[in-house]
């Protein structure tokens, strides 16, 4: 099956030209499931390198979508609330298979992380403690930096084809640099190259400006309140609340659940809030699944079920509505021009969280030569991320 470029037919779009005469491939249910399920065992590293594993599996190897789709999608993503990665991945899955492909690919890329986080709590509980993973970490995270950046090379080429979108994505970088925050710096980006066009004005989708509104609402309930009962139902409201409006890393989820569950609910002391963020960083698939730690330290598997379902549902539901429209933008000048923007935006900011783990990760010359060996094996001999990671945890291993 030829998928052209629907959404600018008749436009001259050169991003998308070069993809027309890719052959994309169709998908069953059973093949989204295996991949996601695979992605989500072995997605060490966060949101940047999540995406970079999707975009080698579905663009490069299997060639589900085009690489065009693949960037529209993780730019509707970064300006939805929820976490992005997981969002990417409820996306494809609609794209491939309609709703039944929205719920697997979400739920397949959500569960592996969920029942390991689970394993993790339930010795936690047993035992008062984390397991030490530290010294395979050493070894994964150069692996993982190697990863985002041949996918910031190859989504590079397509994602920031002008000059124009060079300066926006120069500018994205500098803007986060100083802390800025991401939605800002995206909102900012489409702005700018919507305005190049000579539409200055009021864009239909500035709507999203209105998010910080939204979080200061969520702040502003969350005021000083006596400590209240555990309960699955109040569980539940409070992290389908913090899945609806928080935009960014993992450490702005952190934000949000010390409000919620240290300082407004008093369920949580600091030392168990940091150490379900621990969790969240050492274990593969979604940072979001902080939460099904919390909910397990709470109230058993029953909470790690609520909590779960609480903190990614929100991302299945504006998946679902923003997932049509995509097309739909396309075929405007304007919301065109303000979607590449906001691409070069996201790659922008992909970047400099490439940049702080590659600064947090390569520490000495031995991940020097980790991330070194890894860029190698990906740039020259296109070597499947999956196996770099188990190479990688078989060395840390060896180092202990």
């Amino acid at each position: 099956m030829l998928r052209s470029c629907r959404a600018v037919r008749g436009q001259e779009c050169p991003r998308h030209v070069t993809m027309e005469s890719t052959e994309i491939r169709e998908a069953t249910l059973g093949e989204i499931a295996v991949v996601f399920l695979k992605l989500g065992t072995i997605a060490f590293g966060g949101p940047a390198a999540h995406l970079a594993m999707m975009e080698d599996e579905f663009v490069r190897r299997k060639r589900w979508l085009t690489q065009a789709d693949f960037l529209d999608r993780l730019a509707a993503a970064n300006l939805i609330p929820g976490p992005n990665s997981t969002e990417v991945a409820i996306f494809i899955g609609k794209l491939k298979r309609g709703w039944r492909g929205l719920i697997v690919g979400g739920c397949c890329f959500i569960i592996p992380a969920a029942l390991i986080v689970s394993a993790i709590a339930w010795a936690y509980v047993r035992f008062g403690s984390l397991p030490q993973a530290q010294h395979v970490l050493y070894a994964i995270k150069p692996a993982v930096v190697a990863i985002i950046v041949q996918a910031l090379v190859r989504l590079g080429r397509s994602g920031v084809r002008t000059a124009l979108l060079g300066v926006i994505a120069a500018s994205a970088v500098a803007l986060s640099l100083v802390g800025v925050s991401p939605i800002l710096v995206l909102l900012i980006a489409g702005a700018s190259s919507a305005g190049a066009i000579g539409m200055r004005g009021r864009l239909p989708g500035a709507g999203a400006l209105s998010a910080p509104k939204l979080v200061g609402m969520a702040v502003a309930a969350a005021g000083a309140a006596a400590t209240i009962p555990v309960g699955l139902w109040r569980m539940f409201l409070s992290f389908m609340k913090i899945g609806s409006v928080v935009f960014g890393s993992g450490y702005v989820l952190l934000a949000f659940l010390q409000a919620e569950f240290v300082e407004r609910l008093h369920w949580l002391t600091e030392r168990q809030l940091l150490d379900a963020v621990a969790v969240g960083q050492f274990t593969p698939g979604p940072l979001s699944a902080t939460a099904t730690f919390i909910g397990f330290v709470l109230a058993g598997w029953r909470g790690a079920v609520v909590a779960t379902i609480g903190i990614f549902l929100p991302g299945f539901i504006l998946v679902a509505l923003s997932e049509p429209v995509i097309p739909r933008l396309r075929k405007s000048p304007v919301f065109a021009a303000a979607l590449d923007g906001v691409i070069a935006g996201s790659l922008a900011l992909m970047a400099v969280v490439t940049w702080q783990l590659g600064r947090a990760s390569i520490v000495d010359w031995t991940t020097l030569a980790i991330a070194g060996v890894s860029l190698i094996a990906l740039l020259r001999f296109q070597v499947n991320s999956a196996w770099l990671i188990l190479g990688a945890t078989i060395v840390g291993l060896c180092l202990r």
